[in-house]
């Protein structure tokens, strides 16, 4: 089936914001006397809060004060992002320029909340520049199920084999391919797991190397036609 959109995922994939998310989480958490190491926060990541909560609550024990940890870590978040503000992947304005020129429809699939998407999106500059935009609290199961990509599909008023995902998490990798997307990983904290790794088309360095792959797609549509 002819490819027509590009679904991406925002924090880790299109903003550098992993890195604040997670020195967020564990300076909270050391706070309220608990250890949320490494590997702990790695299994968190592109999933939405509410998942990332009950996933808490499971390591540390129903004595972990989640909503004292829920006040806290916003506040250290908004606090880097007021002194670093939101950085971007290297070569996101390119990548989006390109989209744009080969008419191709754009999607944003990402867990996070909706305040904190046009948040991220706004500061970045790069709002209004997606034809739709589906968050993590707009749909009923959170990656790595399926749901937020066929969601994008749908609003773009596509079938998800016409789409192109991007990711850099194994839950967002596994939900887009589940979703029945050509699924390309961009990894950013970690590796891919060789779940992912299987369920990705192919495994890049950058949003560079995606730019290049899909151009190579897009011509060798044309040749076919």
């Amino acid at each position: 089936m002819r490819i027509r959109a590009v679904v991406l995922d925002m924090d880790g994939l299109m903003l550098d914001t992993e890195p604040l998310y997670k020195a967020a989480w564990q300076q909270a958490s050391a706070e309220l006397g608990f250890d949320l190491d490494d590997q702990s926060y790695s299994r968190l990541i592109g999933r939405p809060n509410r998942d990332c909560e009950r996933e808490l609550i499971h390591h540390f024990g129903s004595g972990f004060p989640m909503s004292r940890f829920k006040a806290r870590w916003p506040e250290l978040w908004q606090s880097s992002v007021k002194v670093r503000g939101i950085p971007t992947k290297a070569g996101l304005f390119a990548f989006l320029s390109f989209v744009e020129e080969h008419a191709l429809s754009s999607a944003v699939a990402t867990s996070s909340d909706g305040a904190y998407t046009d948040f991220s999106l706004r500061s970045a500059g790069i709002v209004g520049r997606f034809d739709a935009v589906v968050t993590g609290d707009q749909i009923e199961r959170g990656k790595p199920a399926p749901d937020i990509y066929r969601e994008a599909a749908a609003r773009l008023g596509l079938d998800p084999a016409e789409c192109i995902a991007l990711e850099d998490s194994d839950n967002g990798v596994l939900a887009a391919s589940a979703a029945g997307m050509v699924t390309l990983c961009v990894p950013d904290l970690k590796p891919p797991s060789e779940a992912a790794e299987r369920a990705a088309s192919c495994v890049l360095g950058s949003l560079n190397e995606a730019r290049e792959w899909i151009d190579a797609m897009l011509a060798n549509n044309r040749e076919a036609d």
